[in-house]
């Protein structure tokens, strides 16, 4: 989590203007609905658009969690899904998954939610018990190895990467297989994909491209260059093989990608940017899309760590697929307003 959350910035993106992509007119909250989450299809009524939500960096701040959830409900009680870009918990504790989870189980949610994970979920070694931080210690007892196994009992799989479907819509979540700490001492959070999962990232974008489908990658860490906050040098070298990562990714039109991290907001201008990646033969690149945070909060434990506080802003995302375009709307959940949205024509439809 990077606390800079509310400093400009460069606007060096290649920010959305005129080309594909169009500012949408102001949104207002006049069509949303308190109905109960009954038809989880995702579908607008008499017709095929699917409509689903995708937030980050919940981090503890599970009253925030919990307001979103039921903001969410409110604005899109049909929802085909809901994706949570990483740093789903503060430390990666196993308690701190079943706050999560509890959490979940309180508010009226999707049946389909999509995981990725987040620097987050490896902040176990770094604490010699819960309350005691403990980094010259590091890593404590903990093993790389249980760190990856809380997460995958939490979200219910095997592995880091995976597929969802939100009403018909591919999801693919990815993430690091390695925490990299324990690799190199002098690394920390930076993200290594396997030969493996670059191959599968590839594969299934091939596979949804030949069947005309748009696809949605979500991820935690955002790649360098592309949305708000992404020029700073504190997350030019968050993959150490970005290139192999943009390379695949850019050369699809219609892929989005979905990343967290940062917790910039929203309300910045590059929130939503199209990528280009020199030499894929795509001119026009691909859709990346910050996903703010619900925690956007600290202050000092007293101890020498942070913990979460309720406040600042509380944003996320909805995604409405359509047959010829992706609008992309941004949510404020404190303030239960929609801050803007942007339309993205599709380039191969179905």
């Amino acid at each position: 989590m990077d606390r800079r959350s509310f400093m400009s910035t460069t606007g060096r993106a290649t920010v959305l203007a005129g080309g594909a992509l169009t500012v949408g007119a102001a949104l207002t909250d006049a069509s949303a609905s308190a109905a109960p989450l009954d038809d989880r299809r995702g579908h607008g009524s008499g017709d095929s658009t699917v409509r689903f939500n995708i937030i980050s960096d919940i981090q503890g701040d599970l009253t925030d969690f919990g307001r979103a959830l039921d903001d969410l409900r409110r604005i899109n009680p049909g929802s085909a899904g809901l994706g949570i870009a990483g740093d789903i918990t503060p430390r990666g504790y196993d308690f701190e998954y079943a706050d999560v989870r509890r959490t979940l189980g309180q508010h009226q949610h999707p049946r389909n939610v999509a995981w990725a994970i987040g620097n987050h979920e490896f902040y176990v070694p770094k604490y010699r018990d819960p309350n005691t931080l403990a980094q010259d210690t590091w890593p404590n007892g903990t093993t790389e190895d249980s760190l990856f196994r809380s997460f995958y009992n939490f979200a219910g799989r095997n592995k880091v990467y995976s597929e969802t479907s939100f009403g018909g819509v591919p999801v693919l979540s990815l993430g690091t297989e390695r925490y990299a700490h324990y690799h190199d001492a002098k690394l920390w959070d930076e993200v290594w994909i396997s030969d493996a999962q670059f191959a599968w990232l590839e594969d299934r974008l091939a596979h949804w491209a030949r069947r005309r489908k748009p696809v949605m990658v979500m991820t935690h860490h955002p790649l360098p260059n592309t949305v708000s906050g992404t020029h700073n040098k504190l997350y030019m070298s968050d993959y150490l093989q970005p290139d192999r990562l943009l390379s695949i990714l850019g050369r699809h039109k219609d892929v989005f990608l979905f990343s967290g991290h940062t917790h910039w907001d929203l309300n910045l201008s590059d929130w939503v940017v199209r990528r280009v990646v020199p030499g894929t033969g795509n001119l026009e690149g691909f859709t990346v899309v910050n996903t703010a945070a619900v925690q956007t909060g600290w202050t000092d434990d007293g101890k020498g760590g942070e913990v979460s506080v309720s406040g600042a802003f509380n944003q996320g995302l909805q995604i409405e697929v359509g047959p010829r375009a992706v609008v992309i709307k941004a949510r404020d959940f404190t303030t239960g307003t929609w801050l803007k949205q942007l339309t993205v024509p599709l380039h191969t439809t179905g």
